[in-house]
């Protein structure tokens, strides 16, 4: 039996294997801005032929997210949306999946608009209730496929109750791991099957990258998703590449940062009258705390809150000064979204209200400025609102 200790995930994040270049000792991957590679001995082909079949830089960066979530095999992709689209292909004409009901706006279109389409269906359930999910399989179900936090609302899924479910019924399941990162959660480590991330927002880091990246938990699985890749040419290129592991060296220091400031806001706001609802599992008032304790070990720096209608959502936004009003998040700015006009721009009106997307919703991702400048920034933008 050996006993190394295995390293925590913050010396994960400098030292994942790739972090020193074993021909130079350089102390950062190197670019290999490269399309194909020389066959020094037909018989002998080398490891890399053409970069969309492989890159030692795409390589580099998918070992790393391997490790940090602890799976057998990483792929990297040229947006979320690719490695999404690319996993939802395993899915077969007639095949059938269950899906998180507030889900990422292009996923909902995805699902809704394109693979619908090819005959593949699709039912949307609150996860949070495992009965509701355990009621939605088919016949020619094949995946369930979780968001959580869910995006914008933050509701909480029980990862393990949900994976150990899908197992036990044949289904693959799916983790849009976005939100919380390895750094806070690790899906693999609760039973399921493939994780998936927008490694544009928090794992960039910069609002600098667009990217995806999947893990799977088997080789097995993790060759069916190369095959895929290849196939339809989803990947990442070098340059990004690159640039996403830089990003990643400081996923920890980053996200601590933000969640004590997500932490303070989300309580200042709930202690505002004039913001009816505020949504952030790291309230003692949120629904599903419970369940992000258990399986996740932090709450995230995102914070979603309504402030009553759209024109003052409105209002707000063109007031205030220090956030970005923007698409996206999980930057080391702060970035101010409003969910009806943006991510789930997609989604039917009458859809959003469902899964309670409101007209008043705002989506507050903390960056790394000091809170209570951003506090006191929205503070001037709620009291202007009111008028």
């Amino acid at each position: 039996m050996s006993n190394k200790r295995e390293h925590a995930l913050d010396t994960k994040l400098i030292h994942f294997g790739s972090e020193v270049d074993a021909h130079t000792g350089a102390a950062s991957v190197p670019i290999y801005q490269a399309s194909t590679f020389h066959h020094h001995d037909i018989y002998n082909p080398p490891v890399h032929d053409y970069s969309r079949s492989g890159n030692p830089t795409r390589q580099a960066l998918e070992d790393y997210i391997a490790v940090l979530e602890g799976g057998a095999r990483g792929l990297a992709f040229s947006t979320g949306m690719a490695a999404i689209s690319t996993t939802f292909m395993l899915l077969s004409s007639g095949d059938h999946v269950i899906v998180t009901e507030d889900v990422y706006g292009g996923t909902y279109r995805l699902l809704t608009t394109i693979l619908n389409r090819l005959q593949i269906e699709t039912t949307f359930v609150d996860m949070t209730q495992l009965d509701a999910v355990k009621a939605a399989i088919q016949p020619n179900t094949k995946a369930v496929y979780m968001e959580t936090p869910s995006n914008p609302t933050l509701k909480i899924t029980d990862i393990y109750a949900i994976a150990t479910w899908a197992k036990d019924n044949g289904l693959i399941s799916i983790v849009d791991n976005t939100f919380m990162t390895p750094y806070y959660q690790r899906p693999i480590e609760l039973g399921v099957d493939i994780v998936l991330h927008s490694a544009t927002k928090f794992l960039g880091g910069h609002s600098d990258v667009l990217a995806g990246l999947a893990v799977a938990a088997t080789t097995e699985l993790g060759q069916q998703l190369k095959y895929l890749q290849n196939g339809l040419g989803t990947v990442l290129g070098a340059q990004d590449s690159w640039l996403l592991i830089r990003g990643m060296k400081t996923l920890g220091a980053r996200m601590a940062h933000s969640e004590i400031s997500a932490r303070k806001l989300a309580a200042w706001l709930d202690s505002r009258e004039d913001v009816p609802s505020v949504y952030y599992p790291g309230l003692s008032n949120h629904p599903g705390r419970e369940v992000q304790e258990r399986q996740s070990t932090g709450f995230g720096a995102v914070v979603s809150f309504d402030v009553g209608s759209a024109d003052r959502a409105k209002k707000l936004l063109n007031q205030v000064k220090l956030p970005i009003v923007a698409v996206s998040l999980g930057a080391v700015e702060s970035i101010l979204s409003y969910p009806p006009m943006m991510s789930h721009a997609s989604m039917p009106a009458e859809v959003r209200q469902e899964r309670g997307i409101t007209d008043g919703l705002l989506r507050f991702s903390v960056g790394l400025e000091d809170i209570d400048d951003l506090i006191a920034d929205l503070e001037q933008a709620l009291n202007h609102s009111k008028s």
